[in-house]
């Protein structure tokens, strides 16, 4: 069989992935990632991966493997919207990324990454996800993770503009992530989704917090996320490598964004329970550079040939708090 190398192959978004490829069992499913000291290792612990390796190790991994591997997905990166250390986001998000494209070019492997709505900013200027230089160089994140991987779509899309020997990947596609919520988020810890989050609220039979809303144009917890069951992408990613000629920059959500009093209410109704919602004030550097809204342009995935439906919002949060967070043993 063939090699496919996940890198955060055991983190949130990762481990779906790799889990759903391992039940598949037409590959050699080898994992790339760091797991430290928390329960992240339990993402993978019911499913046996071919192999997992470091991330100091994979492009000696790699050359030595190369025949192998038909495809790379890179879902690995430092995730957090708050660090503060631009050089270590950077390293990992950008450097490591463009050393990878280089990589796959050179050797003419197939390369699914992960880039991230956070590269819209605050959304002035829409979420289309192209890659005319004209209209990225106009977008401004509102973070040092956002800019990295807007980083990384534009050096894309200048090797794509460039042509022959700079961009001849047999399949190259980018995928702009939305708010994505589902099984194995646990050990993200703060960067967990906000429907993780306030979860546990409800079920323990207390009030649902909520940020309070300093835009006139958003009541209190009318801000809006476009959020994505984690299932749903994980079905993307299995279409990609099903259809190797789709290539590009794709968004990644649901298309309708939803504010959060549904998501909370949502969430109640799951448990049974009436909406019990509480509003708070958000911390300062927060209100400064706040999205209140993000809804992806599905029309491009659409147009290259995905035709499944997503699953609602109701529907999704259902199958995660009934078969996930209100069990004993909540991971895949």
């Amino acid at each position: 069989m063939k090699t496919i190398l996940v890198t955060g192959g055991g983190g949130f978004i990762g481990s779906n992935l790799s889990v759903a490829l391992i039940e598949r069992g037409t590959h050699n499913i080898v994992v790339c990632d760091v797991f430290g000291s928390s329960d992240k290792w339990r993402n993978l612990s019911k499913h046996p991966v071919s192999e997992i390796i470091a991330p100091e190790q994979m492009f000696e991994w790699l050359e030595v493997n190369r025949q192998q591997v038909e495809i790379v997905y890179h879902l690995g990166s430092m995730s957090s919207t708050v660090e503060k250390d631009i050089d270590l986001i950077l390293k990992y998000n950008f450097g490591l990324s463009v050393k990878l494209w280089r990589w796959c070019n050179a050797r003419g492997v197939r390369l699914v990454y992960a880039s991230a709505a956070a590269t819209y900013g605050d959304g002035s200027k829409g979420f289309d996800d192209t890659i005319d230089l004209a209209y990225m160089r106009s977008l401004r994140p509102l973070s040092g993770y956002g800019w990295s991987k807007h980083l990384f779509d534009m050096h894309v899309a200048g090797a794509c503009e460039r042509g022959a020997g700079v961009c001849q990947l047999p399949q190259w596609v980018g995928l702009k992530f939305f708010n994505t919520y589902g099984p194995n988020e646990y050990h993200k810890e703060d960067q967990r989704s906000v429907i993780s989050k306030i979860a546990p609220q409800a079920i323990q039979g207390a009030s649902v917090k909520l940020f309070r809303s300093y835009n006139p144009s958003y009541p209190d917890g009318g801000q809006k996320r476009d959020v994505m069951y984690v299932k749903d992408q994980v079905r993307v990613m299995l279409w990609l490598l099903d259809n190797p000629s789709v290539c590009g920059l794709f968004n990644l959500g649901t298309g309708r964004a939803s504010t959060y009093n549904d998501m909370a209410k949502a969430i109640f109704a799951a448990i049974g329970r009436a909406p019990n919602i509480h509003y708070f004030d958000m911390p300062e550097d927060l209100a400064k550079n706040y999205q209140y809204i993000t809804e992806a342009n599905m029309k491009k995935l659409r147009a290259a040939g995905y035709t499944e439906p997503f699953t609602s919002l109701e529907a999704g949060v259902k199958d995660y708090v009934q078969n996930y967070l209100l069990k004993d043993d909540p991971y895949l």
